[in-house]
């Protein structure tokens, strides 16, 4: 046993002892590593400079021992994991290409990624427009442009917009949907190009139902005396448009068209003494239904509240119901509550 031990001993004295390795050398390494015609190719892409330090490194690398690689190695991986990323786009690929190919081979490899690419990226981000947007910019399209585009979304983007351009051209549509063969290339491009100029990198503009709902909400806002001044006005100026707007409002009276369950989900949040305050200005009709959907004790208390509560001045009574419509919206965008439309059809 002791004969093996100093045999190791010398043993270990003999062998290069592990040092710490610097940036040159662990890139050394690497290059070895690659081998001689991986390595040699890689080497062409540096400087002299850094030829220079990098056979100085390899010169006096001497025996590394297979864990120090294998160390050398995890750290570069490491590195690469945790923020010494790459990032690869188009851009670099093609400057990369250029650095050590002609360029009339570069053009050749580019030509058939670059359509592929840009062609899926312009549908998929035309996919994801509304089909308001994509339904109104199809209506001045000829049938067969339309054909063409909704043949290259999505089946489920296509469903909703055909029957927004009205029923003649979706028959139309539809009909040349069915017969289409494949579309020529070049006119292909044109319809691309012009919907990458017209709806992508064009500024979203927003419909008229869109712009109407924006004012029937700001209608909603206003105080009854502003409201009422404003409805002359636009009754005999713009009658139809001040029509849908009004169709899309909805105010504190609509509240009574809720089911009782959710009538009454609103008005069990109501904070303070809103709820009493906003009543105290309600209608009577309105009223009647707010309290009917309380369950008894908590409808004595309500209107016991109301009768004892004294005067309260117009102004409280429409911040009290605005505050109450805000927290039945409120519920609604969380589907608690289902909001009863204007517009809604009756079942059939």
């Amino acid at each position: 046993m002791a004969v093996m031990e100093a045999q190791r001993k010398q043993t270990e004295r003999r062998l290069p002892q592990k040092r710490a390795l610097r940036g040159p050398e662990k890139a050394a390494i690497l290059f070895l590593c690659l081998g001689e015609q991986r390595g040699s190719a890689l080497m062409q892409k540096l400087t002299d400079e850094e030829i220079q330090i990098m056979t100085r490194a390899m010169a006096g690398l001497g025996v590394i021992e297979a864990d120090q690689v294998e160390q050398v190695m995890s750290d570069f991986v490491e590195g690469i994991a945790n923020g010494g990323g790459v990032v690869g786009s188009f851009t670099v690929a093609e400057d990369m290409l250029r650095s050590f190919l002609p360029s009339d081979q570069v053009d050749g490899i580019l030509k058939d990624i670059r359509g592929p690419l840009m062609e899926k990226d312009l549908w998929t981000r035309f996919s994801s427009l509304s089909e308001n947007v994509i339904a109104n910019y199809l209506r001045n399209e000829h049938e067969q442009t339309c054909a063409a585009i909704l043949s290259n979304v999505k089946n489920d983007v296509a469903a909703k917009v055909l029957p927004l351009l009205g029923q003649e051209k979706m028959h139309d549509v539809v009909e040349r949907m069915i017969r289409m063969e494949a579309v020529p290339h070049h006119m292909m491009k044109q319809i691309e190009e012009t919907l990458q100029t017209d709806i992508i990198s064009a500024p979203a503009q927003p419909t008229s139902g869109e712009l109407q709902q924006k004012m029937a909400d700001l209608f909603n806002k206003l105080d009854v005396v502003s409201f009422q001044q404003l409805s002359e006005d636009l009754e005999q100026r713009i009658p139809e448009t001040f029509s849908a707007i009004k169709s899309k409002m909805f105010t504190f009276d609509d509240l009574a068209n809720l089911n009782a369950m959710d009538l009454a989900r609103v008005m069990r949040g109501a904070p303070g003494n809103a709820l009493p305050i906003a009543l105290r200005g309600a209608k009577k009709e309105v009223r009647d239904v707010f309290l009917a959907a309380l369950p008894g004790r908590s409808r004595d208390m309500l209107e016991e509240e109301m009768n004892t509560m004294g005067p309260v001045r117009g102004k409280d009574v429409r911040e009290a119901q605005a505050g109450l419509l805000d927290y039945a919206k409120e519920l609604a965008d969380e589907e608690v509550i289902a909001l009863p439309m204007a517009d809604d059809e009756e079942f059939i």
